[in-house]
């Protein structure tokens, strides 16, 4: 099955990839290794979900909140590579930042969302290495933000 299906199957419609906020870009190859920029989680309407885990956001909000981000890194690698997820070799890393209270120990659970998103959508090679870290804040008040680096095949 094509990753265009799989999304199709999941309800998954990918939105416009993000414009970068700050002097960067979304995504750079190296040598077969396509690094992308940490994405925020865009509600369908286009608005962030903001918070704080153990304040006002739930580790279920979080872990929805980290699949959106999920989402967005898709939609920016579809991008980058042309319109074509077929390049998608793997899912090597992602980088979780979740903005939490200095008691909140969840981080995993949160960062969850978008690590089973790969898996439901690029199936064995959607599984990856990843870290999980809280911050006390983030990039326009979101709640999490995610990025990656996936190995992907050559034209």
């Amino acid at each position: 099955m094509s990753i265009e299906a799989r999304l199709a199957e999941l309800g998954i419609t990918l939105p416009a990839p993000a414009a970068p906020v700050a002097a960067y870009v979304p995504a750079v190859d190296a040598n077969g290794l396509l690094h992308i920029s940490g994405q925020l989680p865009f509600r369908e309407d286009g608005t962030i979900v903001t918070g704080r885990l153990g304040q006002d956001v739930d580790v279920a909000q979080g872990a929805e909140a980290a699949k959106r981000c999920g989402i967005m890194l898709i939609a920016q690698i579809k991008a980058a590579l042309g319109g074509d997820l077929s390049r998608v070799e793997r899912i090597v890393k992602l980088g979780a930042f979740i903005a939490s209270t200095a008691d909140f120990t969840d981080q995993p659970k949160v960062a969850n969302g978008a690590s089973e998103l790969m898996q439901d959508v690029f199936g064995e090679a959607g599984r990856h290495a990843r870290s999980a870290v809280g911050v006390p804040v983030l990039p326009l008040g979101a709640a999490v933000e995610i990025d990656a680096i996936v190995a992907i095949r050559p034209l």
